[in-house]
């Protein structure tokens, strides 16, 4: 629900679409309280109905991802590396610790983005990031590793307690 601490949509509403600037009608959130696969197919639906294809898949101008200290992004984690190839556009993961549902992003639909921006902060962080940027430690374990805009642009933003080992 849009109201919970692990909300990506009320932490999002908080930070920047409650503007004035952003119409409401422009603002279309996955309802992470619904039944997961219903909801995962409504949105796919969603947005297969309201974007234009490339490559068999739609193509969002935009997608901001995070990265989490297991390597995971999107709610893509280490052991669901499947939903990276996922013909879905959106797909029910689990949460590995947790058991949480989630709906995210398959990684098809991610990569055709035109601009992909991940944003990474915390000390937690540095050693994934200088493992996929260095190519070294199973880094392609991580699923963040995986990301690469095939048709755009892919712009990591990083703090300095991550980035100071590279």
């Amino acid at each position: 629900p849009p109201k919970s601490d692990e909300s990506n949509y009320g932490h999002a509403f908080n930070l920047f679409l409650n503007s004035e600037k952003i119409p409401k009608e422009n603002i279309h959130r996955i309802m992470g309280e619904a039944n997961a696969k219903e909801e995962a197919e409504r949105y796919s639906k969603l947005i297969q109905n309201n974007l234009k294809s490339e490559n068999n898949f739609p193509q969002f101008d935009f997608i901001m991802l995070g990265l989490g200290e297991d390597g995971h992004t999107a709610s893509i984690f280490p052991n669901q590396m499947e939903l990276l190839k996922s013909a879905k556009i959106f797909y029910v993961a689990e949460h590995p610790i947790s058991g949480q549902k989630r709906i995210t992003l398959t990684g098809p639909l991610i990569n055709n983005a035109k601009n992909i921006s991940f944003f990474v902060t915390g000390k937690s962080k540095a050693k994934v990031i200088e493992n996929i940027f260095e190519k070294k430690n199973n880094y392609n374990s991580y699923p963040a590793s995986h990301i690469n805009a095939i048709n755009g642009n892919l712009t990591w933003f990083l703090d300095k307690e991550v980035s100071n080992k590279l």
